[in-house]
């Protein structure tokens, strides 16, 4: 009788491990496949309208609103990751992040650390200065102190041009907010910027910014994906020319800039 108890309770233990284990197991799958299903964005929080908190806080913009329409294409949820805007590419190739996502510029050296989808939205580079300033071109920057995001294509605008080698100082920030702070406050004298992105400003603080005559370059919006990722690339562009298709990205464009400038 001794030896039959025994072997019960034996049976009942390695019932409870097997159960244990498989529940240990159904859980793993089960975030797994939760991660899975999440899409980790990284954005530059600060860079209206593409991207930015609004006064409760909240992560809003048309590239939020962009982002959350395809993910739900592709049966997916987008999960928003602000990050430093100088390691992105960092992010992507770490895995931290699965898309570069917020006004990102496609340029021949972002083509060599990332997959880039179609891109999505026309852009420039322009020089921003106070309504009463006296500049009016891009020669009377010479001698002057210029401010411009870190690490950003409005960087590489500047790099290019001639005028470059005329300015006093080119002054690095960590956004577009503290150079346009520093711009009010006279510690600069302009800014090069995303065209996108002063419009809304301008639209804001009417009687506040000027542009100047000629801008810097013309550039093009697209979406960062890991390079080897081509799966993911192709179910993302998939999402965006469905949502082409069917007047989503048209409408989207519409309530953040009041006009469809999705590119088609």
């Amino acid at each position: 009788m001794k030896r039959i108890a025994t072997m019960i309770l034996t049976l009942v233990a390695m019932f409870s491990i097997l159960t244990a284990c498989g529940t240990a197991e159904d859980k793993g799958t089960d975030q797994a496949k939760d991660q899975k299903d999440t899409l980790v964005i990284g954005i530059d929080d600060q860079f209206a309208p593409m991207g930015f908190r609004d006064k409760n806080n909240e992560i809003v913009g048309f590239d939020i609103d962009y982002a959350k329409a395809a993910a739900e294409k592709m049966g997916m949820t987008a999960e928003f990751q602000p990050i430093d805007w100088k390691t992105k590419e960092s992010e992507l190739s770490s895995g931290r992040i699965d898309l570069i996502w917020n006004g990102y510029t496609i340029t021949d050296e972002r083509k060599e650390k990332v997959l880039f989808t179609k891109p999505y939205l026309e852009n420039a580079q322009v020089v921003v200065t106070l309504t009463d300033s006296k500049l009016k071109k891009l020669d009377d920057l010479s001698g002057k102190v210029v401010g411009i995001q870190a690490l950003s294509s409005a960087s590489d605008a500047l790099n290019a041009n001639p005028i470059k080698s005329k300015i006093k100082t080119v002054t690095e920030f960590k956004d577009n907010v503290l150079a346009l702070s520093d711009l009010k406050t006279g510690r600069i004298d302009a800014v090069v910027i995303d065209e996108v992105v002063i419009n809304y400003y301008m639209s804001k603080e009417k009687d506040t910014f000027k542009l100047l005559d000629e801008s810097l370059a013309p550039e093009q919006y697209g979406v960062g994906v890991k390079k080897g990722n081509e799966e993911l690339l192709e179910k993302l562009q998939k999402a965006l020319d469905e949502m082409n298709e069917d007047g989503t990205a048209a409408e989207i464009s519409e309530k953040w800039f009041g006009e469809d400038k999705v590119l088609k």
